[in-house]
């Protein structure tokens, strides 16, 4: 066979092939974008229970230990300013700041993982911790995380700073059944959200990373070394968010 020809026809197969494979790949793409969630309608409406609230019920029944769920929505208004701050300087310090994704976040999370030889940190700022509370399940994947990523991008393009903080401080979990702020407050404080300290509202934020695992009113060693932390990192964060 003349070689000319022989190219010829190592192209065609070879656009055959990329038209076999892309084809699928294209239809899943388009499917799996146009499967994601209408974020937009955050802006004027509060969601209903989040995948995560929907998980850990699923997760309860089957293990037979079923929790009920305390859960009460109020406006960032009166949500005490403590909180708000304490959250943002526990996990997203740079909440004000960045865009959806604190980069240099990510990249000293990478570094330690790496010097750990295991996955301990995620580098996750408030927006992808509401996309996923929200919207995903617990599943460790890049699919997932690439859906992580796209939901985020589109909340912070969709939202101010302050509906995502009201957002999240809304369905953060608290504790074993415990969601937002107010049902927080209520069940380790035996008060409103708005009524909460800076103390207070730094023991909260500090078992953020294990909700289930710590409780603000046994203050451990590990609990007491954060909440110093936040209380010094509490004075740094914004009284309000720059121009979205």
């Amino acid at each position: 066979m003349p070689k000319a020809k022989k190219q010829r026809t190592i192209a065609r197969a070879l656009l055959w092939t990329a038209l076999l494979l892309g084809l699928p790949l294209g239809l899943l793409a388009l499917t799996w974008l146009l499967t994601l969630p209408d974020v937009a309608l955050l802006a004027k409406t509060n969601p209903g229970p989040t995948a995560l609230m929907e998980h850990r019920q699923v997760l309860a029944q089957s293990q037979r230990h079923p929790a009920p769920r305390q859960w009460t929505w109020v406006p960032l208004t009166r949500i005490s300013r403590h909180l708000q701050h304490a959250a943002v300087a526990a996990e997203d310090a740079s909440f004000f700041i960045h865009e959806g994704f604190d980069w240099e976040g990510i990249k000293d999370a990478a570094i330690h993982n790496l010097e750990a030889g295991e996955l301990k940190r995620g580098g996750s700022t408030i927006t992808q911790q509401l996309a996923k509370n929200l919207y995903l399940s617990a599943e460790r994947s890049l699919f997932r995380k690439a859906r992580e990523a796209l939901i985020t991008r589109s909340l912070e393009h969709h939202l101010t700073k302050e509906r995502i903080l009201e957002l999240y401080l809304n369905v953060a979990e608290w504790g074993n059944g415990v969601y937002g702020a107010e049902a927080a407050a209520r069940h380790h404080f035996g008060k409103s959200a708005q009524d909460l300290s800076a103390e207070e509202a730094a023991w909260l934020a500090a078992i953020l990373p294990s909700p289930r695992r710590y409780d603000p009113l046994r203050k451990t060693a590990f609990l007491s070394k954060r909440h110093q932390r936040i209380m010094k990192g509490m004075n740094r964060i914004p009284t309000s968010a720059p121009a979205h």
